[in-house]
């Protein structure tokens, strides 16, 4: 039961933390709303890294410590192993979780609040408008995780650059390019 309570903690938090930077603190800079959240997942994954890896030795190749990130550390975050990892054998991996936790909850928003001089333009824009912003808010969530690999990657020694993918909710490919 108390591992239900940290991880609704943890659900909140990240919505909170999402919607502070790009509602309230950089309200019109959402590439530094977005480097911010990475900055805190980065931070998150270099810390947890060294908590992890406290007591193995370290990890000879790029391969094994990726596999390390997609069997042991996903299972430490999400109680669960990442469902597939994909490589080019030159520095670029995709890591899949076809059932992303932090996405599971994304939906579109509803737009009540929206006023408009032409309600008819409002109406026939309302959908695509709130489509586009359920996605900026989906990429705004993934910078975190997006640093959490980063920052775990970074721990081991890995210098890297993580961007993620949404192909069908709440399924997200996290693609890591390794920096030579």
């Amino acid at each position: 039961m108390g591992r239900e309570v940290s991880e609704s903690c943890i659900d909140s938090l990240l919505t909170e933390i999402v919607s502070s930077y790009t509602t309230r603190f950089y309200v019109n800079k959402p590439e530094l709303a977005a480097r911010t959240i990475e900055a805190i997942g980065y931070q998150v994954g270099h810390q947890l890294s060294e908590r992890y890896t406290m007591d193995r030795p370290r990890f000879s190749d790029h391969l094994e410590a990726i596999k390390f990130i997609c069997k042991d550390f996903w299972s430490e975050l999400f109680k669960k192993q990442i469902d597939n990892l994909k490589t080019n054998h030159r520095g670029t991996f995709v890591l899949q979780d076809n059932r992303f936790r932090w996405l599971s909850r994304v939906s579109n928003p509803v737009l009540d609040d929206l006023s408009a001089k032409d309600p008819e333009a409002l109406a026939r824009n309302k959908a695509a408008l709130a489509e586009t912003k359920a996605a900026q808010a989906t990429s705004m969530l993934l910078n975190f995780p997006c640093g959490i690999i980063r920052g775990a990657l970074s721990n081991l020694g890995i210098p890297c650059a993580v961007s993620a993918d949404i192909s069908n909710l709440p399924t997200c490919s996290f693609v890591v390019r390794i920096k030579a």
